[in-house]
Parts: structure tokens; sequence; C-alpha cells
């Protein structure tokens, strides 16, 4: 067999090899999603264990257990952090072709410098070493994430959210990159879930006006911080015309809303907020197509974003077309990136980008997401995005992720970048030079997310 990931890992061809190594790999990394704690980085955070880098909140490595007969108290409940390492160890060999395997092994080698695969043979020996470097200089949050080369990440973050610890990241003159944070106003959109309530009466708003004029100040206070995206969760995408004040008074009263009454005041408070993000020139991100908190088990026990969560339905097309169509018309429509964990929508909001890209392609199909993070997924991904020409403004990748090691992602997908278009150049299939191709490969590992949310060099 071949050497276990080594230094060609993902690359089968001589020529994703050399544009990896001399265009890809030491590009810088600018993480425009993800779920950091911006406290965690301005405390330089240092863990205990691997336990507590990898499983305190990743929920992949959470399903995996799950899914591998893993009892929950070896996951996320009492036992002690070496039992539940002990117990993804265990795991580990049985999970070849997934991405955590995969994940989990380049965090090793590059955080570690551990080259042998995690099982029930190697962890004591992998606990012992990375618990002795995780206590040692070099090994905090900030000094990791450093270790990826990242230049800049944007966390996500609620509008009521103070920013303290954005404000300390800001004023540190010792931090090394820039930590920005994202506007996530999904409460307040929610008007159909338990935690809207809550989310107004923090506000202190009572009518429609009141709302959206309570979320573009706070927009200006991330503004201020050097916020370059909002993003949006949307189980549902849901768009129609009408009188949202009168809905958000009813709900207000506990009367029972309509479909059509709750698509009025998400669609209308979402249109309010475009027009805002086009003003400050944030780049709205709509994440849509997940179904969530299946497990009503699950959620009482660890709430959401535990492993819950699903493939949802095919995103409502007439709806964000409608939608995009709308701002378009108003000149509102502000630069934007589409998600969808339904892979089957790829092609959907692919064409309807390219309606778009009169005067400058303003909507992008973003990264594979989530489920479809993977070798497959993100093949199949770039499968779908060349042919109809919108590879060229791809506006790169992200971790979406809880840890501070995860960034080994950007490296995952550069190496698979790097041999789907290696493959096409091998086969006859690209007639440029290798310094050509090699452009592409910075321009859609590092210079398109640099020039569309708007990145310092």
């Amino acid at each position: 067999m071949k050497k276990f990931m080594d230094e060609d890992f993902l690359l089968t061809n001589d020529t994703a090899k050399k544009l990896y190594r001399n265009y890809a790999r030491e590009m810088p990394v600018l993480d425009y999603h993800n779920h950091l704690s911006p406290r965690e980085i301005f405390q330089r955070k240092k863990f205990a264990n691997l336990t507590e880098l990898w499983l305190a909140h990743d929920h992949y490595r959470w399903s995996a257990m799950r899914l591998c007969g893993v009892d929950e108290d070896n996951i996320t409940g009492r036992a002690s952090d070496y039992e539940k390492f002990c117990a993804l160890a265990e795991i580990m060999p049985l999970l070849i072709g997934h991405p955590v395997y995969y994940w989990t092994h380049l965090e090793l080698k590059r955080f570690f410098n551990i080259e042998k695969q995690l099982c029930p043979e190697t962890a004591r020996e992998i606990w012992d070493k990375t618990e002795d470097l995780l206590q040692s200089e070099g090994f905090d949050a900030v000094s990791l994430l450093e270790k990826m080369n990242v230049r800049a990440l944007c966390t996500t973050d609620d509008p009521a959210d103070s920013l303290e610890w954005h404000i300390k990241c800001k004023s540190d003159p010792s931090m090394p990159f820039a930590v920005y944070p994202s506007f996530r106003p999904d409460r307040f959109l929610g008007i159909d879930k338990p935690a809207w309530h809550a989310a107004i009466r923090q506000a202190g708003v009572n009518t429609f006006g009141e709302l959206t004029a309570y979320l573009t100040a706070s927009l200006e206070r991330f503004c201020d911080l050097g916020c370059r995206s909002s993003d949006h969760g949307l189980t549902v995408f849901r768009y129609a015309s009408g009188d949202a004040d009168d809905v958000m008074r009813r709900a207000l009263d506990r009367e029972p809303l309509s479909e059509t009454d709750i698509s009025i005041f998400q669609g209308q408070l979402l249109r309010e907020l475009a027009a805002a993000y086009r003003k400050k020139s944030i780049v709205m991100q709509l994440h849509m197509g997940a179904q969530r908190n299946n497990s009503p088990k699950l959620f009482s026990l660890l709430g959401a974003d535990a492993g819950g969560d699903s493939v949802g339905q095919a995103v409502n097309i007439c709806g964000l077309t409608a939608f995009l169509g709308d701002l378009e018309r108003i000149d509102a429509l502000p630069k934007t990136v589409l998600y969808s964990l339904n892979a089957g929508d790829t092609d959907e909001l692919a064409t309807l980008a390219l309606t778009f890209a009169s005067g400058g392609a303003k909507v992008r199909v973003g990264a594979a997401w989530w489920f479809q993070d993977h070798k497959r997924g993100i093949e199949e991904q770039l499968d779908r995005l060349m042919p109809l020409g919108l590879l060229p403004g791809f506006p790169g990748m992200l971790t979406d992720s809880r840890s501070v090691t995860s960034f080994v992602r950007h490296e995952y997908f550069r190496r698979i970048l790097c041999n789907k278009l290696g493959e096409l150049a091998e086969n006859g299939q690209y007639g440029g030079s290798i310094d050509d191709l090699g452009a592409l490969v910075r321009r859609l590992s590092y210079g398109n997310t640099r020039l569309f949310f708007g990145f310092s060099e």
C-alpha cells in the first residue's frame, strides 16, 4: 500500500502535485465563515487535551461516534476526557472515506507532527504526546491558528452580542491576524420559532419599524469592528409581500400565524436587511436546505448544533429568484453567497447566479457545505460550477467550524482543487501554462475571497 496520507495525499497526477506545492500550499487563509469563540482567541486559550480541543463542540465527530455505536456518555456525557478520546480512537479506523478521518489525521500531522493512524493501539501514545504539547509554548488558540497561516477570520455573532471580545481582539497589537464579527440575525427572523419572543424582548421593540431600526443600528456596531459579512441559516427560504408590521403585532399577541404570514415577515425583514448590507458593503450569505433538530431526545439533551440535523427540502427557487430580483430592481442587491445543504440544488443556484452577472457578478455559489464538505461533494460541486463558468468567481473555502485546528480543511480543499485541475490538464483539456493554471489556483484559494469580502492584503 502507498504510505498513509503522505505529501502527495489526494494528488494523483504530476500537474496536481506541482499546482499544490508551488501555488496553493503557501497561500494565506482568509476564513469568512466559522463559529470560533472570539473570547477564546483573545484569551489565547490553552486546551487541556485533544478531547477538549476536538470533542467539546465538534458535531461532525459526535455524529461519527454515534453511528459507530458509541454510548453518549463517551461522546458528550459523564465519561472522563481520556475515555472519550479512547472511544474516538476505537472507531477511527472504521471511518475510511469519511472527512472526519482525513481532517483528524491532517490535524495530527500539521499541529503535532504525528504521522500515525489514530487507533486503540496508538491512543495512549498520541494522548500523552499531544497533552504535553498543548501545555507548552506555541499551542494556544492564537498560535494554532497561526500555524495554518490564518490572516483573517470571521466569527458568527448575534446582533444583540456586546462584541466585547471582538473589541479586545481589535485593540490587541500582538494579535497576528484580524478577527471580525459576522452578523447572524436568525433569532429575529424566526418568528415561527420559540426563541423569537425572547429576542424581541431583549431588543425592547414592539413594531416592525422599531425592529428594523434596532437591527440596522446593531449592524453599524458590527461594521465599526470591520464586519465583512452577514449570515442567515434558513431552514425554508420564504418570501412574500404584505404588511409585516401587522404580522409582528399578531405574533406578539400570541395569535397563530399562517405560512403566508411567516413568509411576509421573514421576506420583508430580510429585504430590509439586504438593503442595509448593500449600503455597508456587507456580503449576504444565505445558508439553505438544512432540516434542523430532528431528534427531540438529542435536542432536549444537548440543544441545537449537536448532530441532530440532516439534509432538508430543496430551496424555494421561485421565492429566492423573486427576492434577488426585487432587490436588484431597487438597486439594493448586496454581494450574495448562496449555499444549499441539498446537493440537488447546485444547478438551480448556479444558473440563478448567472442571471445576476450583468455589470459584475454579485451572486456567487459558496463552498460545498456541511454534509457535502468531503472529497466527493467538493469534486461534484467543482464539476457543476466549471461548465457554467462560475469557477473563476468562486468565493473560496471556509471551515464553518468550532475548532481552531479545523483550518486544515483549507488544505483539504486545495488538494482536491489542484487534483481536479491537474486531471483536466493532463487529459489535454487545458492549453495554458502551469503558471496560468497556478494563477487560477491562487485565485480560488485566496484571491477571490480577499476581493469579494474586501479583506486587505
